[in-house]
């Protein structure tokens, strides 16, 4: 078994483009669209943030007066009644302070909760083919982390971008006020750190991205093992040491680009704690000697050290407001990614509904081949390679036919015949290239998905449960059934006995993809889904794969009361269903070879004879028919 490193050959190679995009104006007109909603809200912390600056630069000027009209000139009364302003203005610019960065806070995770909201909606809107191809732990960290980082930042950035600049503006003219030689000279080596935090931000920028990547392969490895079907391969193969070996590689790249990212940014740090020393030197020094000549108050020189404490952490912050905005807009960037990715099946205007009643399903010339990585998927989803341009082969060829109000259609054919393809279009789970597919006469690509999704009812192989109780399972075909509907579909799916001996009964949690049931419990609980439903289109994939002979026949006969009047496709998984179905359909390389009812098919003699003899176990002579045994399982 090959464990290959992520980025490497069996990944795909690397798409520096899908880590290092440029940040567009797109995405800043985007963030900013996002506040759109919140202007109020904004527009009172801007007034909160103004009163708060307006108290941090007038607190200096109390202690100047404080000592230059108090202590020096030995007023009591003037040193305590400075010193309770002094001790008033620190409360208000403490309290104003606390409710703009809530405020901030409170903007950024309710920007958190819209951007959440939407790429859900939106990735529950992609194609099936988006999901085949995406890696689950890659679009998590995307709806998770990149958004949660993004809301965040977003906090953090209007906080040092709003308050900060109205503190340094309103303290710089109150510095200039009192001596403008030593503010300028304080100030002198500030435009080399800023030049210096603009080189650094663009590192910083494409590390970030880099480390998202990193962080979403990492996760897509703890999604995919650490579920139960690949926890189970796991374990069977005995590969538990070879899995530490690969995590403890993609956990040692994200430790390394972060501690990478942590030293290239450790300048900037340093830089501006020796610019508030060489500053508050400065300041000291050459204050100290105006003061001792008689130049200058010793009030204003406290003053001004007051005040460059004060300007320092906004200048600073200012300086790496660039690397804050553009971290920022790499997670936003990595959203709107998500988000701009259209999706495939899509409602065109002027759609209508199926009509109503007993459905016809009519294959018109059909023609279909999967969509291509770049026609559905994201590279940045895909391990980071390089999405394929080579179109996908063809599935299915020129195929026609007709099923009728009630009838039942049975697909067999060889494996990669194309039986599921065709299975998946009847729902639109794909569109096709050529061709149509019509239900009651309205082409599906002109028809609403509700309406589709409301006549077709399915159930698969593989019977997929959600990690809930088996009621909640249940509901999601009908939200608003009854107990005594619940039980019925649990009947009719000859699983009820088994439901009640349940220690919580319907109420029982059937675990991740429903792996605390056997397979044949989980494929009755889908059928039982499917009869709540009670669909007017029945497609039938593999469904009864895990039964045993005498729950199928049961079933069958289950199915033969509550679907009956309803259009049914059933790719054919035991002889008692292809033998009874109204029009068998024999595909083959993704054409349609054979068509017609069983006997007919076995008088020919030909690849639907053939699968009989070799799948379905039945002689190939017409006189041995009836001797055939029913509960032999088909391919």
């Amino acid at each position: 078994m090959i464990f290959p490193t992520p980025g490497g050959p069996a990944f795909g190679p690397r798409d520096d483009n899908a880590i290092k995009p440029k940040i567009s104006r797109r995405t800043v007109r985007a963030v900013l669209e996002l506040g759109r909603p919140y202007i109020g809200t904004l527009s009172f912390f801007l007034f909160l943030v103004v009163l708060q600056t307006a108290t941090s630069v007038v607190n200096p000027l109390v202690f100047r007066r404080l000592i230059d009209r108090g202590v020096v000139v030995g007023d009591e009364k003037e040193v305590i009644r400075m010193a309770l302003l002094a001790a008033a203005l620190s409360l208000a610019d403490t309290g104003l302070m606390f409710v703009h960065r809530y405020l901030a806070v409170k903007v950024g995770q309710d920007i958190v909760l819209d951007l959440r909201r939407k790429v859900f909606v939106h990735v529950q809107r992609m194609s099936l083919g988006f999901f085949n191809r995406t890696r689950t732990g890659a679009l998590v960290t995307r709806l998770n982390t990149d958004i949660s980082g993004a809301g965040s930042a977003f906090s953090n950035v209007l906080t040092a971008a709003v308050g900060n600049v109205l503190t340094v503006v309103f303290i710089l003219s109150a510095m200039f006020a009192l001596s403008w030689r030593l503010t300028l000279a304080a100030l002198v080596v500030m435009p080399i750190y800023m030049v210096a935090a603009g080189i650094i931000g663009r590192q910083l920028r494409e590390l970030t991205r880099a480390a998202f990547d990193r962080t979403s392969e990492m996760n897509h490895l703890m999604v995919e093992r650490f579920n139960v079907s690949g926890a189970t391969v796991m374990k069977i193969f005995g590969r538990a040491d070879e899995e530490s070996t690969i995590f403890g590689r993609l956990a040692q790249r994200v430790r390394d680009i972060n501690v990478h990212s942590a030293n290239v940014g450790r300048p900037l740090y340093a830089g501006g704690s020796l610019l508030v020393g060489l500053g508050v030197i400065i300041v000291y020094g050459w204050g100290g000697v105006l003061t001792v000549r008689g130049s200058m108050e010793i009030g204003t020189l406290v003053a001004l050290v007051g005040y460059l404490y004060r300007v320092y952490g906004p200048l600073l912050s200012l300086s790496n407001l660039q690397v804050d905005v553009l971290t920022t807009l790499v997670s936003f960037e990595r959203v709107f990614e998500v988000l701009a990715l259209k999706p495939t099946i899509t409602d065109r205007p002027g759609a209508v509904p199926v009509p109503a009643g007993p459905v016809r399903i009519e294959f018109d010339h059909v023609g279909f081949r999967y969509p291509t990585a770049t026609e559905v998927s994201l590279a940045s989803l895909e391990s980071v390679a390089v999405l394929s341009q080579h179109p996908e082969r063809d599935v299915l060829h020129d195929v026609s036919f007709v099923a009728e109000p009630g009838q039942l259609v049975a697909l067999v054919g060889p494996s990669g015949a194309g039986k599921s393809t065709l299975a998946q279009l009847i729902a639109r789970l794909y569109d096709v290239q050529a061709g149509s597919v019509r239900m009651n006469g309205v082409d599906l690509r002109d028809a609403t998905q509700d309406s589709i999704q409301g006549v077709v009812g399915m159930v698969m192989q593989d019977a997929h449960l959600f990690h809930d109780t088996l009621r909640a399972n249940l509901l999601y075909a009908k939200p608003g059934a009854s107990d005594a509907e619940l039980l019925a579909a649990l009947r009719d799916a000859q699983i009820l006995p088994t439901v009640e001996a349940l220690p919580q009964g319907i109420d029982t949690m059937v675990g991740e993809r429903g792996h605390r049931l056997s397979g044949g419990e989980r494929a009755r609980v889908s059928i039982a889904r499917l009869l709540l439903k009670a669909p007017a289109v029945v497609v039938l994939d593999e469904a009864t794969a895990h039964l045993d002979s005498e729950s199928e026949r049961a079933i069958q006969q289950a199915f033969q009361t509550a679907l009956a009047g309803r259009t049914s496709l059933v790719i054919a998984h035991r002889l008692s269903t292809v033998q009874h179905a109204d029009q068998i359909l024999v595909l083959d390389q993704g054409r349609i070879v054979e068509r017609g009812r069983h006997e007919e098919l076995l008088r020919a003699g030909k690849l639907y004879a053939q699968l009989c003899r070799t799948q379905f176990s039945v002689p190939a002579g017409p006189h041995e028919i009836e001797a055939r045994a029913p509960s032999v399982r088909a391919g």
